[in-house]
């Protein structure tokens, strides 16, 4: 008991009182915790509604120290509520995926009066205009440039 004593009475520790799971869940997902043990009557209905968490634990039989030593969960989890945006270190960590994008013409003449809209909007017209220089003359001129997007049947 003295050791739960000094624990919970750390600046690292504190007790959330809630008026129901629902709100459980909602501070569960707004601390985003290292190591999350979840102890209910529906455990897999808490679980499907929790978006950040390092691990979950499920049930009376999971303890945290099973996912640090034995059940081959990773020991190397976001700390401090970095939950929120990032998971347990894993293979993925070491993968480093590349983007490939193929459009083809007629795909891109769909969507490029809408890619110019976004770039216009952004304050970046170079990246629209290099989208709407295959389809039209002059993506420059910005007077004339939605007649020239209606002839080429861009809108």
């Amino acid at each position: 008991s003295e050791r739960v004593n000094t624990s919970l009475r750390g600046r690292q520790s504190g007790i959330i009182l809630t008026d129901g799971i629902e709100q459980s869940i909602d501070a569960a997902n707004a601390y985003a915790a290292e190591h999350l043990e979840v102890q209910t009557a529906d455990p897999d209905a808490v679980i499907a509604k929790i978006r950040n968490a390092g691990a979950i634990f499920r049930g009376p039989y999971s303890p945290v120290p099973l996912g640090d030593y034995m059940s081959g969960s990773n020991h190397v989890l976001p700390t401090s509520g970095t939950a929120r945006f990032a998971s347990g270190l894993g293979v993925h960590t070491f993968m480093k995926p590349v983007e490939v994008i193929e459009y083809g013409e007629q795909g891109l003449k769909t969507l490029a009066a809408r890619v110019n809209a976004f770039a216009v909007s952004e304050d970046l017209p170079a990246h629209g205009e290099s989208v709407l220089s295959r389809f039209i003359d002059d993506p420059y001129n910005k007077e004339t440039i939605k007649e020239q997007e209606e002839q080429a049947g861009l809108r």
